[in-house]
């Protein structure tokens, strides 16, 4: 019992940091290209900054999913045995 505990413990750990790093990097080359494309056309800076922000979103919104899933093996652990 102890060591499935630990198990999700270890998991969450795992699904939370590794989240935080895709996220991170998605937004980090994202930003770069949007800098790139800002700076060949300056003209469609608006745009794609809208764009980029909705993106933005969208890939903290995937982080924070992922979150919520090991907020869920943390406390209403499905692999427990009912006692």
């Amino acid at each position: 019992m102890e060591n499935v505990l630990g198990l999700v413990a270890l998991a969450c750990g795992l699904i939370v940091g590794l989240g935080a790093i895709g996220a991170s990097i998605g937004i980090a080359l994202m930003g770069g290209k949007f800098l790139e494309s800002s700076a060949r056309q300056p003209e469609l800076m608006n745009e794609l900054q809208t764009k980029m922000f909705i993106l933005a979103g969208l890939i903290d919104a995937a982080f924070l999913i992922g979150v919520a899933i090991a907020l869920l093996f943390a406390f209403a652990n499905p692999f427990q045995l009912a006692a």
